[in-house]
């Protein structure tokens, strides 16, 4: 019980040292607040203004593909052996996906105009 009390106490001794030593090596090369990254310029509005509601639309689309993609591939690898069933699942997995890409469609996230 000794050898686990003081592995604790190394053990936190080190993380809080380490945790002091980069807060002040941070505070040391710490720039501006308010100064812009990389650009040089001053940002002219709010970092969440900028994008107009209907990209939250076509990010739900994008992960519908995207979710689609990941799950198709080793899908496509094991359906001989998994049988009917398999195929069955992935259909109501499209099923799934299809309503939101039906959703984004009514959204008129597909309309570039």
């Amino acid at each position: 019980m000794p050898a686990v009390l003081s592995l604790l106490a190394v053990a936190g001794t080190l993380v809080l040292g380490l945790y002091a030593a980069s807060f002040a090596w941070a505070a040391a090369r710490r720039p501006a607040v308010s100064l812009p990254f990389e650009s040089g310029m001053l940002p002219q509005q709010h970092a969440a203004s900028r994008y107009h509601a209907r990209w939250y639309a076509v990010t739900i689309l994008f992960l519908a593909f995207d979710m689609e993609m990941i799950f198709m591939y080793p899908w496509a690898v094991v359906v001989a052996d998994m049988g009917a069933g398999a195929v069955v699942e992935m259909f109501g997995f499209l099923a799934i996906l299809l309503v939101g890409v039906v959703y984004v469609w009514r959204e008129g996230a597909l309309r570039w105009t």
